[in-house]
């Protein structure tokens, strides 16, 4: 009885905390805490971003469940946030008005 009730107890804890880190509050608390920078000056683009995967993110976590997904590495992390910081911004550049029929920035 004893490790049969310590089981139960655990895994519902387990589902009340998996509840919570999947709450949409919870999901925009952890995108604020990722992205400081970001929130703090009012960036659109990152805004507009959040806004559009934040729920199908939470429902995809919801269904699958925290436990099922992989952890990430630090070097997939990295290589995230260089997409984040380099590449979305130059081609953000590149698709900006002033460049369209421009050769020179074409690189």
């Amino acid at each position: 009885l004893g490790v049969g009730g310590m089981h139960w107890f655990n895994s519902s804890q387990l589902k009340n905390v998996e509840e919570q880190l999947t709450s949409v509050e919870e999901l925009s608390a952890s995108f604020q805490r990722t992205h400081p920078q970001e929130v703090s000056e009012a960036d659109e683009y990152y805004a507009s971003v959040w806004a559009r995967i934040r729920d199908p993110l939470r429902l995809s976590l919801w269904r699958t469940g925290l436990a099922d997904f992989p952890a990430v590495k630090k070097g997939e992390m990295e290589e995230l946030q260089r997409i984040l910081d380099e590449d979305i911004p130059r081609l953000r550049r590149l698709a900006s008005p002033s460049h369209h029929g421009s050769g020179k920035n074409n690189r």
